[in-house]
């Protein structure tokens, strides 16, 4: 019997899955690579690092960045060496989509190397906007995650540590900013779980 090499990664990446928690993962960056490389996944970032002593002071004000926590130089310099990773490890990115706050924003720009679509549907609503539509946020970005990018494309989609939870679950609690996690839409309507990066292992795996 002819056993398809998919499946078997496929296969793998499951009992890893369930053998140890989704933060936990000891991922081979350059291998992840090697099939991001043929498209097909969607990439979902929590924004990079930030100002630790600012805050959405005016949250429903999406254009007014001088009252929001952005990123940090630190958190800028390193989304960089992600997108500047990426061409290297030639991950092809196409649809960008991000949150509403500038963070989020310029992440996207920064690793994609191209301006973003912004959207509510992955914008952190917390306690300014209803449970309602927190919950229809959380919907939409699983939707999101499990719709497939154009051929030969890997969809990039930059939110926010409550959106990421409340879409995927109690396993990203400690989700860190800058973190990517890697689905595979199966044409189903859902999202497979591949794997887990954190900013500077892209790097690393680049060099």
């Amino acid at each position: 019997m002819k056993i398809n090499a998919q499946w078997i990664f496929r296969i793998f990446v499951f009992l890893a899955l369930t053998s140890a928690t989704a933060h936990a993962q000891i991922v081979d960056v350059k291998a992840l690579a090697e099939r991001l490389k043929q498209g097909g996944y969607v990439i979902v970032f929590r924004h990079g690092a930030t100002n630790r002593d600012q805050a959405d002071t005016d949250p429903l004000n999406y254009d007014n960045t001088a009252k929001q926590r952005l990123l940090s130089e630190d958190g800028k310099a390193l989304a960089a060496q992600v997108g500047a990773s990426f061409k290297a490890l030639q991950i092809p990115i196409g649809q960008i989509y991000t949150s509403k706050f500038n963070r989020a924003i310029e992440t996207g720009r920064l690793i994609g190397g191209t301006e973003a679509a912004s959207s509510l549907d992955i914008t952190e609503g917390g306690l300014i906007v209803t449970p309602i539509e927190n919950d229809r946020r959380a919907e939409a970005l699983r939707k999101m995650t499990a719709t497939s990018p154009e051929h030969g494309k890997n969809t990039l989609l930059v939110t926010h540590k409550p959106n990421i939870i409340d879409a995927f679950g109690k396993d990203w609690f400690e989700v860190k900013e800058g973190e990517a996690s890697i689905f595979q839409p199966d044409g189903a309507g859902k999202a497979v779980p591949i794997a887990r990066v954190q900013a500077i292992e892209w790097i690393k795996a680049a060099k």
